[in-house]
């Protein structure tokens, strides 16, 4: 194991520690009300909503197989392409940041349309972020892999460790994985990030909210698409040679 690869691996310690630290008291909270609101909505709209980002996702996902190019990484360290990835999350990072400072702006109508907007620009980076280590997104499981990325970053606490073990043991797990639980999948993102989307569409502040918000949900899913990604080439423990 190189320099290099031996403090990717203490970072990837430190990351998993960050992760898996319990939510704050106002998060929990959070997460308790939103609960409680999920129970009184009807099982049917639950249905359509699930639909709708699983359509959403999937038409994003069959888009982003066709525009995606896998890099040819037989001569590139961990450090090139962690250098790669690292230029392809400043550059989503902005391209989300406009385009919360412009939804939010715009009003509720066009609020809204940040929502679909935002998932196709996480979606794309994740098949971008695939590529930069050399994964094949036109395979199924490497498509199911992205998935469990994106939970990985937008879920609660218990389902962030569920997914984790998975990401860690991927190459065992990914045997009984078929697919996604989508509602499920779809729960969790919108309990993680409901509360300040909603304040994106408040007037007068959307545009702050929505630029800043944007670029932290791209930040921390960068964060979570490379230490996933390194967690795979490097194995889940350390080898020396």
């Amino acid at each position: 194991m190189t320099k290099y690869e031996l403090q990717a691996y203490e970072e990837i310690q430190q990351w998993k520690r960050k992760l898996l630290k319990r939510a704050n008291l106002v998060q929990r909270l959070s997460k308790k009300a939103q609960d409680k609101i999920n129970e009184k909505i009807p099982e049917k709209a639950h249905q359509i909503i699930t639909d709708a980002i699983k359509n959403m996702v999937k038409v994003t996902i069959a888009g982003s197989s066709f525009t995606t190019k896998t890099n040819d990484i037989r001569n590139m360290s961990l450090e090139d392409r962690d250098k790669e990835l690292e230029s392809k999350i400043s550059l989503y990072r902005k391209t989300a940041t406009i385009e919360g400072a412009g939804t939010g702006a715009a009003g509720f109508l066009v609020g809204l349309a940040d929502f679909p907007l935002l998932l196709s620009i996480k979606m794309k980076f994740l098949f971008e972020a695939a590529a930069v280590y050399g994964y094949d997104t036109k395979e199924y499981e490497e498509r199911l892999f992205i998935l469990h990325i994106f939970k990985l970053a937008f879920s609660s606490d218990e389902k962030r460790r569920e997914t984790l073990e998975i990401i860690e043991n991927w190459e065992e797990r990914k045997k009984e994985i078929m697919d996604m639980d989508w509602q499920e999948f779809q729960q969790e993102y919108r309990d993680y990030i409901d509360f300040v989307k909603m304040l994106q569409l408040v007037p007068g502040i959307g545009a702050v909210v929505g630029a800043y918000a944007n670029y932290n949900l791209l930040d921390q899913l960068g964060e979570v698409a490379k230490n996933a990604y390194r967690i795979r080439v490097l194995g889940s423990s350390p080898k020396f040679y």
